[in-house]
C-alpha cells in the first residue's frame, strides 16, 4: 500500500479496482489502487484523460462501486455527512437562492435556523458572496456559481471534501482567484481533500501530496509531496524556481502517460473504422 505520508488515513483504498461491462466486452478503468490519504490532507490525483481519476473519485463518494477492493471513511462524527462533492460542471439549483443552495445540506439534516444563518452566512462571507445571497444562478457568472458549490460543501460540514476539476471551466483569472479563495478556507477548517485535475500547476499550487496515475488502466505511478510551506499565495509561489522545477519534475513523470493515452485512443478509432 502507498502511503501519502505518516499520518493517520482518513480515505483508505485498499486493492481498488473498477471494470465497466460495455457492448465490446469487459473494460479495466481501475487496477490495483491502493492507498492511504491521512486526515487533514489536501491531496490531488492527476493523470491523462481516460485513466479513471473521476470514476476513482465517484467510488469514493458511494457514486460508483468498485468491482474489487474496498474504499473506506474514518467517520469521527455520524451527525455529519461522510462526504460533499463538488462538480466540474455547474451543480447548484438554478430554482434556489445563493443562500438557500447553500443552505442546502444544512437543512437535509434538519439544522436548526439559527445554526444554518450563522454557517452559511460564514461561508457566503468567506467565498465573497454575501451581497449575492438572494440572487438566482442565472444571475450569476460561472465563477460566483463555483464559489456557492464551495460555500454549499464546506457548510454542509462533511468529513472528506471530493472535488472533480471544480475549476477546469473558468477562465485562468477567475481560476486563481478561486484558488487562493478555497486554499484560505481550507486554512480554516483543515477538512480532508480529495482533488481531482489535468493541471500539474494546480495540483502543485493545491496539495500536499500529488499522485501521478498511469494511462488507463489507471494505477498509481507515484506519489509526490509538495515542500511548500502553508499558507500559501498562488502568485508568490509560482514566481519561486523551486514551484518550477517541482511542475517539470511531474510533467516528467506525467509524460509518457499522456503519449500512451494518445497512442491508445489513436488505435481505438483506427480500429472503428476498419
Amino acid at each position: 500500500m502507498i502511503a501519502a505520508q505518516a499520518a493517520p488515513a482518513k480515505i483508505r483504498f485498499e486493492d481498488v479496482g473498477k471494470t465497466f461491462e460495455i457492448r465490446t466486452g469487459p473494460v479495466t478503468a481501475i487496477e490495483q489502487i491502493s492507498l492511504d490519504i491521512p486526515a487533514g490532507s489536501f491531496f490531488v490525483i492527476v493523470g491523462p484523460s481516460g485513466c479513471g481519476k473521476t470514476t476513482l473519485l465517484r467510488m469514493a463518494a458511494g457514486l460508483e462501486t468498485p468491482t474489487r477492493g474496498t474504499i473506506t471513511i474514518a467517520r469521527e462524527r455520524s451527525d455529519r455527512p461522510a462526504n460533499s462533492m463538488i462538480f466540474q460542471g455547474e451543480s447548484i439549483f438554478p430554482w434556489m437562492t445563493v443562500f438557500d443552495n447553500a443552505a442546502y445540506g444544512l437543512r437535509m439534516r434538519n439544522a436548526p435556523a439559527s445554526e444554518i444563518n450563522d454557517v452559511v452566512g460564514h461561508y457566503l462571507s468567506r467565498t465573497g458572496l454575501t451581497k449575492f445571497a438572494k440572487a438566482y444562478p442565472h444571475q450569476l457568472s460561472g465563477g460566483m456559481k463555483q464559489r456557492v458549490s464551495i460555500a454549499r460543501a464546506f457548510a454542509n460540514d462533511p468529513e472528506v471534501l471530493l472535488m472533480d476539476e471544480p475549476f477546469s471551466a473558468l477562465d485562468e483569472q477567475n481560476k486563481t482567484l478561486l484558488q487562493e479563495e478555497l486554499l484560505r478556507i481550507w486554512e480554516e477548517t483543515k477538512k480532508t481533500v480529495l482533488f481531482i485535475t489535468h493541471s500539474v500547476d494546480e495540483a502543485v499550487t493545491l496539495g500536499d501530496q500529488i499522485m501521478v496515475m498511469t494511462a488507463q488502466p489507471g494505477r498509481a505511478k507515484a506519489i509526490i509531496d509538495v515542500p511548500f510551506p502553508r499558507p500559501r499565495k498562488v502568485l508568490e509561489l509560482r514566481a519561486e524556481p523551486a514551484y518550477g522545477e517541482l511542475v517539470y519534475h511531474i510533467w516528467g513523470q506525467l509524460r509518457d502517460e499522456v503519449l500512451a493515452a494518445k497512442a491508445g485512443e489513436a488505435a481505438e478509432v483506427a480500429g472503428a473504422l476498419r
